[in-house]
This record gives C-alpha cells, structure tokens and sequence, in this order.
C-alpha cells in the first residue's frame, strides 16, 4: 500500500492497494487506532471484568475456586468492622482534602494573580511539592509527625508538656455509634490530609490561577465601577466565573482521594483500629498477603463503583453541553 503524493493544491492524499483499489481514509485511521483499541479492550475493561467476575466467587486462596458466591463476599465487606473504618476514613479524608485544598489553592491563586514582585519563585515553590510521588511525601511527613521526632521536638522545647501523637492516636471526635464503627473524624487522619493537601494545593492553585488569568480586566472593571468593593468582584464576579474550574478541581481530587494508597502506605499504614486505614490498602493487604482473591476484587468493585459515581455524571454533563453547542 503506498500513498500517492500530495498535489500543490494542498488536498489530503488518497491510498491505493497493490492491486490499484482506494483504502477508505477512516479505514487507514481505525487500523492505525487498532492496536491501541484492542489493548485498551484487554488491559482495562478485560481485566475490569475478569476482576468483577472473581468478586462473584469463593476464590479465597492460592487455589483457584470458581464456585458462585453471588453477593456473599459484598455483604460480608459491608459488614466488616474494617472496612466501614475504611468508608468512614475516606468520606473524611476526601471531604477534607478536597475543601482545605480548594480554599488554599483559591487563596494562593488570589494573592499572585495581583501579579506581586517574585510571583514566578513563588509559584514554582508552590508547585513545586507536584513534582515528589506520594511515597516521598509519605517518607518525609512520616518524619514530621512522628511522635518521639518532629515537630514534637520543637513543641518540647518550646516547654509543651503533652504534645500530641499525630497519626497514632486512636481517637475519633464526635465518635457516635454507627454500626460497628464510631462516626466522626479520626485524629490520626488529620496529618494524613496535611501531606496530601500540602502535595497537590499547588495544583489547585495553578488551576485556579488559569482561570483568573482568562478572566477579562473589563468585567472586573465594570463591577468596580458599578460600586462594588474588591471582595464583592470576588464573591459575585470572579466566583461564578470560575465555577467550570471548581468543577474540574473537585472531580480530579476526588478521584485521587477515593483511591489513595501509597500515601498511606508510607506514612501510617491501616493504623491502630484502622483509624487511618483505606479501601486500597485493605484491598491490597486481602489480596496480595492475605490471598483472599474474591473479597479483594470485591473491595475493587467498590472502589471503581464510587469513582465512577463521581466522574460519570461529569462526563456526561460535558457530553451534552458539546452536543449543545
């Protein structure tokens, strides 16, 4: 198959088999596209659902067992004192993570986007955390907030008798009875949300810093002029404008909050009562130390389950405000 040559004219070149037939331009593009749509068939939706098929099973050793289960091995999570910490954990840890990033992104973007002297230094140290994987920050926060180690070595000098035990404290404030778990904010997963926070709010603030930028000075001008004060431009100008990137910041956290693990991994680990413990990890400790293959996968499911609650109703907002247009 060769192609013929571009013409001066600038028109797209036509193919031509051996035997002289025209190839179909869409036809050149699907075979092109081809291997990467039949790997994207077999390394993702294939293993998507070998892994809901396991969940179905008593697959529960280094044996393999294709016994149906049906929904034993779900019932059986939800009832487990481990991983409704793991759900509490992580309504918390993402509710948190997502708000304090926000508001410090927001507040960062806000301050630079007056274009003060060495914006561009503090941008990049801002941004800069971004550029470490979540082990590293994991290590050095693990260091941080290391009881004996730390900060509570300055808090100890500084003449604190009882400084606090950061991530293994054990206490969960209100700590109501739900279930078989206690309700409310484990305090150990507070150090946890600064590292994460302290990673990607420099993210946020280069998301929220675009938008400013693509705001034009005339709006903001008019409202002043109209008599409104700088934090009415703010809340009734810049804000709604700036709904689209809230939109998008709030949807690509959340993704990254609904699977955390090697944060986690590194800095805590499930802790004690599993007060820091998470859906990835738990799956990652069934599957992988405990062999526990159909309880793993069911903890898989629901992981994909409730990212994809978050990010399908996204998709499909923006599927039809393109087919709007």
């Amino acid at each position: 198959m060769k192609p013929i040559k571009r013409s001066r004219t600038g028109t797209v070149p036509e193919f031509h088999s051996q035997t002289g037939g025209r190839i179909d331009e869409k036809w050149v593009g699907f075979l092109l596209l081809l291997p990467s749509l039949a790997a994207v068939a077999v390394f993702v939706y294939g293993f998507i659902g070998w892994t809901g098929a396991v969940s179905f099973t008593r697959w529960n050793s280094l044996v393999p067992d294709w016994s149906w289960a049906g929904w034993e091995n779900y019932l059986r999570l939800f009832g487990n004192f481990r991983f409704q910490s793991d759900l509490r954990n992580t309504v918390v840890f993402t509710i948190l993570f997502i708000a304090v990033c926000m508001i410090l992104g927001l507040t960062l973007a806000v301050l630079l986007d007056r274009k003060l002297k060495g914006e561009h230094l503090f941008r990049n140290i801002f941004i800069f955390p971004m550029a470490l994987s979540f082990i590293v920050t994991g290590v050095v926060w693990q260091w941080i907030f290391n009881p004996s180690t730390g900060v509570n070595l300055f808090l100890g000098k500084m003449g604190v008798e009882d400084p606090p035990v950061w991530y293994v404290d054990t206490r969960i404030l209100p700590g109501v009875e739900w279930g078989e778990i206690q309700a409310g904010i484990p305090l150990a997963l507070i150090p946890v949300v600064i590292a994460a926070v302290w990673q990607l709010s420099g993210f946020t603030m280069a998301m929220y810093l675009a938008g400013l930028r693509g705001i034009p000075d005339e709006i903001r001008e008019a409202a002043r002029v109209d008599g409104a004060g700088e934090w009415q431009v703010l809340r009734q100008v810049i804000l709604p404008l700036l709904r689209p990137v809230t939109l998008s910041v709030i949807i690509i956290l959340g993704h990254i909050s609904l699977k955390i693990f090697d944060l986690v991994v590194a800095m805590t680990g499930p802790g004690a009562n599993f007060v820091t413990d998470v859906p990835g990890v738990y799956m990652f400790e069934a599957t992988f130390r405990g062999n526990h293959y159909a309880q793993g996968a069911a903890i898989a499911v629901i992981m994909l389950v409730m990212v994809s609650l978050l990010i399908i109703p996204y998709l499909v907002s923006n599927m039809r405000k393109e087919a709007d247009l």
